[in-house]
């Protein structure tokens, strides 16, 4: 079934876990993205990017990974922050209050530019 198609490409800049996802995260692939979250969480990385540019579909499973490690991260000195979400995909987040929560920014440069600071 292609709409379950997801992948993570995962790349390290510096000491920042970049995470770029593909595809559809819903229900059914939102644990691989909550098993590699909490790798990097275990692994001691907590400057993490998830990068959105090829991700087509998010559903409120999806949206709870990004709630289960949030919290985790912040208080290990680190963050999540969300680049490149297409419209549609940003329109999930913004309904449901995301964007007071994590830094959505436009793109991986601006995100490193966020953790400099």
């Amino acid at each position: 079934m292609n709409e379950s198609k997801f992948t993570i490409e995962h790349h390290s800049i510096g000491d920042i876990k970049c995470l770029k996802i593909q595809g559809y995260l819903d229900a059914h692939t939102a644990p691989q993205l909550e098993s590699a979250i909490g790798n990097l969480v275990q692994e001691g990385k907590h400057k993490i990017i998830v990068n959105f540019s090829e991700l087509d579909y998010i559903s409120s499973a999806g949206l709870g990974v990004f709630m289960v490690y949030i919290e985790d991260v912040r208080e290990l000195g680190g963050d999540i922050k969300l680049s490149e979400m297409k419209p549609k995909v940003f329109t999930v987040f913004d309904l449901l209050g995301f964007p007071m929560l994590f830094e959505i920014v436009e793109n991986n440069h601006a995100a490193i530019a966020k953790f400099s600071n």
